[in-house]
């Protein structure tokens, strides 16, 4: 798939088939994060691969009503960003995690993978923290949902580029 047309054609998915994805996949995927820009070469990327008692855990800490969210995609993945002291390191790591984040959808979806990137309330909270290893040191940015398609998605409106780009003199 050509780089332009996966851009295009990536969707929030969250409906899937049940088969995980497999573990030589994740790697290549996570390879390929590492290439996300990063002001001096940080590599503030942590990704946690949530087995079944760690899914387990995080259900449990998520509750009853949240639960069931988490059982949408066969694989799930917590993505964090290591602390920085300094604060514009800091803001600068967390837009390189966001990039290396959505190098992971764009690699799953030019694999035929379905991805889903979301903030569930669960990782704010300590005991969601602790269900997935996630130390004080890590800004949890999100879950990526990841497995098979079920469905074929139709791409949302999106604002043309007058609307938001100014051409300076």
């Amino acid at each position: 798939m050509e780089l332009e047309d996966a851009i295009r054609t990536r969707r929030t998915h969250k409906a899937y088939g049940a088969e995980p994805v497999p573990r030589e996949t994740l790697a290549e995927l996570f390879e390929l994060a590492r290439w996300a820009p990063n002001h001096n070469l940080t590599n503030p990327w942590r990704f946690r691969v949530l087995g079944p008692e760690s899914l387990a855990e995080l259900k449990q800490a998520a509750g009853p009503d949240a639960a069931g969210k988490l059982d949408r995609a066969p694989t799930l993945v917590v993505a964090s960003q290591v602390r920085s002291a300094d604060g514009l390191q800091d803001e600068e790591d967390l837009c390189a995690v966001a990039a290396a984040i959505s190098y992971v959808l764009l690699a799953a979806h030019s694999r035929g993978l379905a991805g889903y990137w979301r903030t569930p309330a669960v990782l704010r909270s300590p005991e969601g923290r602790a269900a997935v290893g996630v130390p004080s040191n890590e800004r949890v940015l999100g879950l990526i949902h990841l497995g098979p398609p079920r469905q074929e998605k139709e791409p949302p409106a999106r604002l043309p580029p007058g609307d938001y780009v100014t051409f300076l003199p």
